[in-house]
């Protein structure tokens, strides 16, 4: 038989096989607020749906019970790496225990797509990094209930709110701890990021500033193609130690001493941030900075469903705080 001619299981066959009415099955396989089902009664429909073969109407669903059991992520313009991979992976896993799926969008300044939050009517609209105050009008504007966060704030605003703030910290004081005195701070040329890396390097030249009372010796964006002549001039300047944005940068400059001969921790220590398996592979091993990437994803989910369901919002754990992770490289 053509799939066009195959007939959808309703409701209304379910009820007519077991001799309900359409209203218990329905107040069941919507999982209705507020109806009291016996569990035999509620057991046996679901088998019979099951049964039957019966695929819920998933649009009808969320109208019936006020919920779409969809919780939308709208994360920033950064590129997807090995932290954002498995802080989405191990949100997304915790999401789909609970029985909510997780969709995730990027808005562009220049996009014309319609926003996701119009189009799928989520339980809740989270956002990587805060709102400012049009988006989050915008947002309540199409019916969404539950924001987060629901307080607008600039654009400045980045990952700090999410608790990485510690780890330039941690950078900086482990290269002062280890004898280094005279610090660059190495970039990335993505403009995607250029805001998080304004930020990391503002909270290196902070810790720097508090501890020392000096300031960088050098620093700027690094790519494979200039990294020789970069690193070379920087050492030459009297630079004994790299803060690098993140493990990617961190390998670069690696990459880039080793070529020219210096000597790695003994004429330049290095460290990165995110300790991604890349930092491990390196030869000499890269210092960095770890982040329970997994623990913020858990963290976020638990965010996402205290709000769906209306409960206390979790507190934040250890999986906010950063950890250094010393290596070869220093």
């Amino acid at each position: 038989m053509p799939a066009s001619t195959v007939k959808r299981v309703t409701a209304a066959d379910v009820a007519r096989s077991l001799g309900l009415s359409r209203a218990t099955v329905g107040f069941v396989l919507n999982d209705t607020p507020g109806q009291t089902i016996p569990e035999a009664t509620r057991e046996r429909v679901l088998a019979e749906a099951k049964r039957l073969g019966y695929r819920a109407n998933s649009a009808a669903q969320a109208l019936a019970s006020g919920r779409s059991r969809i919780i939308l992520l709208v994360l920033p313009d950064w590129p997807l790496d090995y932290s954002m991979r498995s802080h989405l992976d191990e949100a997304s896993l915790a999401l789909d225990e609970a029985g909510y799926s997780l969709v995730t969008m990027t808005p562009h300044p220049t996009g014309q797509a319609r926003p996701l939050w119009e189009t799928l009517r989520p339980d809740v609209v989270l956002g990587m990094t805060p709102f400012d105050a049009r988006r989050l009008e915008e947002i309540r504007a199409s019916g969404v209930q539950h924001i987060l966060p629901s307080t607008p704030t600039d654009d400045s605003a980045t990952s700090e709110d999410l608790g990485f703030a510690g780890g330039p910290r941690l950078q900086v004081e482990h290269l002062l701890d280890r004898g280094r005195t005279r610090l660059a701070f190495a970039g990335s040329p993505d403009p995607r990021v250029a805001d998080l890396v304004a930020q990391r390097r503002r909270l290196a030249v902070q810790t720097l500033g508090d501890r020392t009372g000096r300031g960088l010796v050098a620093e700027g964006p690094l790519t494979e193609s200039d990294s020789s002549d970069t690193v070379s001039d920087w050492v030459s300047a009297g630079v004994d130690g790299v803060v690098a944005y993140n493990d990617d940068i961190a390998a670069v400059v690696l990459g880039a001493a080793l070529r020219a001969g210096i000597r790695v921790p003994e004429d330049l220590a290095i460290i990165g941030h995110d300790d991604t398996p890349l930092a491990r592979l390196l030869v000499p091993a890269l210092s960095s900075v770890r982040i329970d990437t997994a623990g913020l994803g858990r963290y976020l989910a638990d965010l996402a469903l205290s709000a769906a369901m209306g409960s206390a919002p979790p507190p934040a754990g250890p999986e906010t705080d950063a950890h250094l992770v010393a290596r070869e490289t220093t």
